[in-house]
This record gives C-alpha cells, sequence and structure tokens, in this order.
C-alpha cells in the first residue's frame, strides 16, 4: 500500500484551558487536494500552523513520506518539502513581483549563490519566468507587489510558495476576499498544480470546494467532524447541523 505523503496522528494543542486543536488525525494522498472546512474557530488555520511548525503540539505527530518531523521549525519543514501560504497577504509590497518571485526562489540555488550577483542566480531567475507565465502575472512582473488588484496579490503569495518546489502545499483561504471570477480562476489554477504537488488548502466557498477538492475534512470546535468524498461529507447529517446550520 503507497505510503501518504502527510500523516497527521491525534495532533492536540491548548491555550489555556481551550484545546483549539483536539486529537486530529487524518491521511493525505499524493497529488490530491484535500480540503479543511468548518466554521469559525473550528481550529483550522491553528492546525495548519502546527503541520508547518509555526506552533508545538501537545501531541500527536506530523509525518511527511513516512518520517516524522513533528514540532520542527518551518525551516526544517521547508527543507522536507512542505510549503504553506497565509490567510493574510504576506508580500513584499514595495518589491517588484519577480523580485519577490526571485527571494523565495533562492532557496533552489546552492549556499554559495549568496556571494554572486543576482544574475548569476540561474535556476531561481528560470523559477520566475515560469511562475510568472503559469500564474498570469507576466506582464506585471516589474510592477510592485503592493500595486496589484488583491486577486492577483492572492495569486502571487501562491506563487511565492510554490516557488522552492515543494512536494506538499498548505493555502489558508486563498481567495479570501476575492470576485467570483477571481475565485474561479485560482481555483483552476490550483486545480493545476495537483500535477505537481499535492495541495491541502483552508476554503470557506463550498461551492468551489465542493468542485475542487479529492477529499473534504470537516473540523468543529477543534476535532475532526468527519471526512470523506466532498459528496458524502456535503450529505452528512452532523457537518449539516455544525456546518451548514441545519440537519
Amino acid at each position: 500500500m503507497t505510503t501518504p505523503i502527510l500523516e497527521i496522528r491525534g495532533l492536540t494543542v491548548s491555550f489555556g484551558g481551550l484545546r483549539a486543536v483536539d486529537d486530529v488525525s487524518f491521511e493525505v494522498a499524493r497529488n490530491r487536494i484535500t480540503t479543511v472546512i468548518g466554521p469559525n474557530g473550528a481550529g483550522k488555520s491553528t492546525l495548519f500552523n502546527l503541520i508547518s511548525g509555526a506552533l508545538q503540539p501537545r501531541n500527536g505527530k506530523v509525518l511527511i513520506e513516512g518520517v516524522d518531523y513533528t514540532g520542527q521549525p518551518p525551516y526544517r519543514m521547508q527543507a522536507a518539502g512542505l510549503a504553506r501560504s497565509f490567510q493574510i497577504t504576506n508580500l513584499f509590497f514595495d518589491l517588484p513581483v519577480s523580485e519577490n518571485l526571485r527571494l523565495a526562489a533562492q532557496v533552489l540555488e546552492p549556499l554559495w549563490m549568496a556571494w554572486r550577483p543576482i544574475r548569476a542566480s540561474r535556476a531561481a531567475l528560470a523559477r520566475v519566468d515560469e511562475l510568472l507565465d503559469r500564474f498570469g502575472l507576466a506582464d506585471k512582473a516589474q510592477y510592485p507587489a503592493g500595486s496589484l488588484s488583491h486577486g492577483e496579490q492572492r495569486r502571487l503569495e501562491v506563487a511565492v510558495a510554490v516557488a522552492c518546489k515543494p512536494k506538499i502545499l498548505l493555502l489558508d483561504e486563498p481567495t479570501q476576499g476575492m470576485s467570483h471570477g477571481d475565485s474561479q480562476q485560482t481555483a483552476t489554477l490550483i486545480k493545476s498544480l495537483a500535477t505537481d504537488v499535492t495541495v491541502v488548502l483552508i476554503e470557506h466557498d463550498i461551492g468551489l470546494v465542493m468542485s475542487l477538492s479529492d477529499h473534504v475534512i470537516v473540523m468543529h470546535q477543534g476535532q475532526k467532524l468527519a471526512e470523506g468524498l466532498p459528496a458524502d461529507v456535503r450529505s452528512n447529517p452532523a457537518v449539516q447541523a455544525a456546518y451548514f446550520g441545519h440537519a
């Protein structure tokens, strides 16, 4: 049986008396799109922080390709092949789009390249050109990131996250604040990414979740409430009561 690319086993963390994530376990299949949904305060972003190393779990394990990376800092998780974007846009707004991407792609160069001129970073610069084309930002390459529309900034942030060629990509509400058209364009882009990288995302747009996801995990009050195929999750009475507000 093929080992899941990502395994979450019993992850738990508390803040004071509140168990923000309570004994959550699931597996993520390679090159599939797994979406985590749930009401506000369900623990979704905290779960991502535990997986990515931003928070230390009280209990549980995070395994990448069968290797235990529990509690490792974010830079070690990146070296293991995991990258993430954040709910709040996190870019260098005064720098050009291409430079935001180049800084993220610089990890593809050997350490000794840090002493060479930027123009010598051929792998990083080639990756920048590839991402500008793939994410529809080539005509904005020299624009400051802060001058982009909200939808373009969110797309750029996803491009920055994949610049290092990760195996696993965590996306925290990538379509937040987007228009319907931008959301659909981003969904198509995310779908195309799954040919190269395993995607795990948090998303509130249920229509998008149902059309985009291969597997859905539902959280409620810090616990995993249900998981399965999108249609099965949507028809689950417990999910309807907790998430959609009716049984």
